[in-house]
């Protein structure tokens, strides 16, 4: 009887984490087409979708605190639960560097692009795949999946280094371009930041499958 209430609302906690996965995705979205259309609107979308985000992490944060409280975990429901905790951590980060994409596009939006937005835009579909690749990855169990996304993140660093090298270009041909140049390097780096979140979400899906993580230096611990 406990095992049964303990599975619905592991159950739950899957629900709610594709509902805050969601959530992120619709906040990228927005954010990159605010930047791309110069939508002011679309921007401040973003940053509201930031914040349902920050209330469902709180949310799945007490949901998880309930099922170690008032449950008796085993010793895999244990690292699935403190696995969605570092998840949604994650989650929170993405959804503040869309928001943050949002306030640089509300800033850029009067102003006329140098230079036709199309590197930037893939990047942001590449770290929309890898977000919810991770977490399809955590709700299915699918191992294979997490690794995935984890290998995906090299397609995100090297657009990122794509979009560097353009800007610096940029700036070399005409330095009055150097502020706009300097606002979209930003941008692209909060979506290189995107990718590593995804990364690290689809890292916790491993341990949470395998007890093993890596650890800063590279390293795996068994847990």
């Amino acid at each position: 009887m406990m095992r049964n209430r303990f599975d619905t609302q592991l159950d739950q906690l899957n629900t709610e984490l594709i509902h805050m996965g969601a959530l992120v995705e619709d906040a990228i979205n927005s954010a990159v087409c605010a930047l791309c259309q110069q939508d002011k609107e679309q921007a401040k979308s973003a940053i509201k979708l930031d914040q349902l985000v920050d209330l469902k992490e709180k949310e799945i944060e007490d949901l998880c605190l309930k099922l170690l409280l008032q449950q008796q975990p085993v010793a895999r429901d244990l690292r699935l639960i403190s696995a969605a905790l570092k998840m949604i951590t994650d989650m929170e980060r993405i959804g503040d560097q869309a928001a943050d994409i949002s306030e640089i596009a509300i800033f850029l939006a009067d102003e006329p692009y140098v230079k036709k937005l199309e590197i930037i835009p893939k990047m942001a579909e590449e770290t929309i795949k890898m977000v919810s690749g991770s977490i399809d990855a955590f709700v299915k169990k699918d191992l294979d999946l997490a690794r995935q996304v984890i290998d995906a993140d090299d397609i995100v660093d090297d657009l990122f280094v794509t979009v560097k090298n353009n800007l610096i270009d940029m700036i070399h041909k005409n330095p009055l371009h150097g502020g706009q140049a300097m606002d979209l390097l930003m941008v692209a780096k909060y979506f290189e930041r995107i990718g590593d979140h995804a990364v690290n979400i689809a890292e916790w899906v491993v341990f949470s499958l395998t007890g093993e993580h890596k650890d800063i230096d590279g390293s795996v611990d068994q847990i």
